[in-house]
């Protein structure tokens, strides 16, 4: 069986050093003597966990993703990331693709049935810290919007197009025809292009939605 050894390491000193690449090859190497596995060696060093945007680790999925490997071996889980959600993204992507996860601190392995346990564990916290995340945030908005604190990108839109778009849009226009105006009357984009759009004249609207709605939350009015 080949599996990729994966190693990683964050700073250039510990890399020039072999401290911390030594211990996790070791680990590896141990497990895959024991286990029979041909490993091949790919080593990140002076990266971060912060993502998985790292070259070794790129080179050992689409390695796995081509099925020129049979499974991913790290000795811990940080070394591979330090993100419940990415780790839980990995978990799915192996699920996918038909390859094993190997964390040798966790004792998962996904080829096995108690490492699927450990990880499907694991993936059901990535769910929930996702959740939180993603209600905190809606929370923050909503504090935001009430404290009359305008939402979206702001406006560069001129006020006189804006009002000229409005006024079209209040004449009953379709959003395509507001745009075949503009662009017949050569009034010029937020960009500065001739072609409006029937997206371009929907931003516009929606940006002057977002500043009726944050005047009249200042106001009282909402």
């Amino acid at each position: 069986m080949q599996v990729i050894g994966y190693l990683r390491v964050s700073t250039d000193e510990q890399a020039t050093s072999g401290l911390g690449l030594q211990a996790q090859r070791a680990r590896i190497q141990s497990e895959a003597d024991h286990r029979g596995w041909d490993v091949v060696w790919l080593v990140d060093d002076g990266y971060s966990a912060k993502n998985l945007h790292r070259p070794a680790l790129t080179d050992a999925l689409a390695l796995l993703a081509a099925h020129e490997a049979e499974a991913l071996i790290v000795a811990k889980l940080d070394r591979l990331s330090r993100s419940v959600v990415d780790f839980s993204n990995t978990l799915a992507l192996a699920k996918k693709q038909g390859w094993s996860l190997v964390l040798l601190d966790l004792g998962v392995d996904t080829s096995t049935p108690n490492g699927k346990l450990v990880a499907g564990l694991m993936a059901q916290i990535a769910e929930w810290e996702r959740d939180i995340i993603a209600q905190r945030t809606r929370e923050a908005l909503a504090a935001a919007k009430a404290r009359g604190q305008r939402l979206g990108r702001p406006r560069a839109t001129p006020d006189e197009v804006v009002a000229q778009v409005v006024e079209l849009h209040q004449r009953g226009l379709s959003l395509r025809a507001i745009a075949q105006t503009l662009t017949d009357t050569r009034v010029p984009t937020t960009r500065g292009a001739a072609q409006w759009r029937a997206s371009t004249v929907r931003r516009v609207l929606n940006s002057h939605r977002l500043d009726l709605e944050s005047v009249a939350s200042q106001t009282g009015e909402l």
